[in-house]
């Protein structure tokens, strides 16, 4: 099916503003990285990293043979998603913390979708719980979901034990596909009233919602919305931000 073959309902922000808050969630779920702003953060923070030598060069290289077996399909979504934040083993958290902070002002920020941060800001007025769930590591989607008003402890991301302030490479969670609704079911919310997602790796928890919001979505959500009778929301204006450069 292409995009032109589908028959959808492409909701203006003022309809979506008006479905979300009419409906009157108590929880609303929100995917990051092309739902609250556009490109995709886990990526850009991996390769700003290796640039500003965060990691050794033996890390950036096994990085670099396993990112390239990813685009090759022999490694997996979930499998690069927990490498993206097992690379940074051995390294101190509050680094990891602070370049994090600094690689969201400057690469992330200015992609935020205006029309989705106006309708979180208009959920945060009416005290809807708001949670995060991404497969991005945990320190960036921390830094980028602040402003929102969602806290460190609703967040579900990629995420690895940290030991006395250091960072280990044992595997706490990585929310992609179906691990995204399974997570949101180990933290009490099987069935959350509103989900926002912007990809396949996103249906799984739109499915569980008692109200679903597609936003920005890939050809692959599109064909699902088809499916399911959802409509969608694209934001108006898609902001590129610069991209990484070494040294920078």
């Amino acid at each position: 099916m292409s995009a032109t073959q589908l028959e959808l309902t492409r909701w203006t922000a003022e309809q979506l503003h008006h479905l979300v808050l009419q409906s009157a969630p108590k929880v609303a779920i929100f995917d990051c990285d092309g739902t609250l702003w556009g490109g995709d953060s886990g990526n850009g923070f991996m390769v700003w990293t290796i640039d500003q030598g965060l990691v050794s060069r033996s890390t950036s290289d096994w990085m670099d043979t396993r990112y390239r077996a990813y685009v090759a399909g022999t490694v997996s979504e979930v499998q690069i998603c927990g490498d993206m934040v097992q690379m940074y083993a051995g390294l101190h958290e509050q680094e990891l913390r602070s370049a994090a902070e600094r690689y969201f002002n400057q690469f992330v920020r200015p992609r935020i979708f205006a029309e989705v941060a106006a309708l979180v800001e208009k959920l945060r007025g009416a005290s809807v719980e708001l949670w995060a769930v991404s497969s991005t590591n945990k320190w960036v989607i921390s830094a980028g979901v602040r402003e929102f008003g969602i806290p460190e402890d609703r967040i579900l991301a990629a995420e690895v034990r940290v030991a006395d302030g250091i960072i280990t490479s044992e595997l706490v969670d990585v929310p992609t596909g179906p691990a995204k609704a399974a997570a949101l079911r180990r933290a009490g919310l099987p069935h959350p009233d509103a989900v926002f997602g912007n990809s396949l790796h996103d249906l799984a928890m739109l499915e569980i919602a008692a109200h679903a919001y597609p936003v920005n979505p890939s050809l692959g959500l599109l064909e699902e919305c088809a499916k399911r009778g959802w409509g969608y929301f694209r934001p108006s204006e898609i902001v590129d931000a610069p991209a990484p450069v070494a040294g920078e």
